[in-house]
């Protein structure tokens, strides 16, 4: 007796044998750290900029054996391109808090001594930066915030003339 012919989600038909489960690609990472050191801006032959970094990602976890809390530090190199990379070569520095959205792309060489190496990196596609104020302006004094409790000192005389 034969099985019927199934098909996926997509109407695609069913190639080869398995669970039936078609999976699609997906390579998307998120990292939060800081920066090891001031990002390299440069461009290639077509003028294209791009800004390159490394962040430090801390992971802290329980050890089974010890039952200590341990912590480790992983060493990523992040490049962006484009205007990206443009914009956070201008802001970023060393230290700087940031939640890099991106995908992983691996990438390999040979040196002048022919030795074969490999590299897997971030392509990021969205930087935030998490630092509210830049990290040169620690010893200028911030702007003061408004809280939703507080209001400006407005005079009464010239709260009539606010059109809402």
């Amino acid at each position: 007796m034969s099985e019927p012919n199934r098909k996926f989600p997509t109407g695609q038909p069913e190639q080869g044998k398995g669970s039936g489960v078609r999976l699609g690609y997906l390579n998307s990472v998120f990292l939060l750290g800081r920066l090891t050191a001031d990002p390299d801006l440069r461009y290639n032959l077509k003028g294209t900029p791009i800004c390159s970094f490394r962040i430090a990602v801390n992971r802290r976890f329980q050890d089974r054996d010890s039952n200590q809390w341990r912590e480790e530090t992983y060493f990523f190199t992040v490049n962006t391109w484009a205007q990206l990379a443009q914009r956070l070569g201008d802001k970023l520095k060393k230290g700087t808090a940031v939640l890099v959205q991106g995908e992983l792309r691996s990438r390999s060489w040979e040196t002048t001594t022919g030795e074969k190496r490999s590299s897997i990196e971030i392509y990021g596609r969205s930087v935030q930066i998490l630092e509210r104020f830049p990290i040169s302006a620690e010893l200028e004094e911030p702007e003061p915030e408004i809280s939703q409790d507080e209001e400006p000192d407005i005079p009464k005389d010239q709260l009539d003339d606010i059109p809402f």
